[in-house]
């Protein structure tokens, strides 16, 4: 099964019960900024959200963004997101492969990729991140959101393979296991993959997470 599959597979599983990591105490004032900057950067925005998960972060942008086109190839958490009290007014679910994104008939002025980036295998990484401008407007704003590793804290590296990618062995609330591929990008990682992609980088590191927003270039 490939990398992609099982990621797949273990969310789908996990959907129920996802949303429980926001719970940690630790984690809530950072948390509250995460959420800040969701509802400021997407304010009167079209927004195109890929791997919504169970919307999770649809909702928070959801208070200020004029629409969301909300993403998943799981219909498994779909169901979750859609039960959230958001108006399908604003937004609309979709199933959809965040690899071949769909050819919409509008482009977005924006977009939210949330907890997505450390999931991606480094060999697919800059063919996702074209596919994904290629989706959205000249000088539209991009905002990528993820976990930093915390010592004693993250799940343990188990494996790294060689390409560089580094994987977590987590088992379900049912005990299955999974090997699931989880990168830890460094700041400078981070800085070198958007090179080309955007532009007007902001890069913030907190504890258990980073944020990082960006512009596309107004003209390809």
């Amino acid at each position: 099964m490939s990398v992609e599959s099982v990621m797949v597979d273990y969310y789908a599983q996990r959907a129920r019960d996802y949303e429980r990591i926001y719970e940690k105490p630790g984690r809530q004032d950072e948390l509250l900024e995460l959420k800040h900057i969701v509802r400021t950067t997407f304010t009167d925005r079209n927004v195109m959200e890929v791997a919504c998960g169970t919307g999770y972060w649809t909702e928070v942008m959801a208070d200020t963004a004029s629409s969301v086109t909300a993403l998943d190839i799981n219909e498994s958490v779909l169901e979750v997101a859609r039960a959230k009290s958001i108006s399908p007014a604003k937004v609309d679910f979709q199933i959809a492969d965040a690899y071949q994104l769909p050819a919409f008939s509008q482009k977005f002025d924006a977009a939210l990729v949330a907890f997505l980036w450390s999931h991606i295998p480094k060999s697919r990484l800059a063919n996702f991140l074209f596919g994904l401008r290629h989706a959205l407007m000249p000088g539209a704003t991009v905002l990528f959101l993820d976990n930093t590793y915390v010592e004693g804290e993250s799940t343990l590296i188990t494996r790294r393979d060689d390409d560089g990618n580094t994987f977590q062995t987590r088992r379900l609330e049912n005990g299955n296991p999974f090997e699931v591929l989880k990168n830890y990008p460094t700041e400078q990682e981070l800085r070198d993959a958007i090179q080309g992609f955007a532009e007007g980088r902001e890069l913030r590191w907190l504890a258990h997470y980073w944020w990082l927003r960006c512009e596309l270039p107004a003209a390809d």
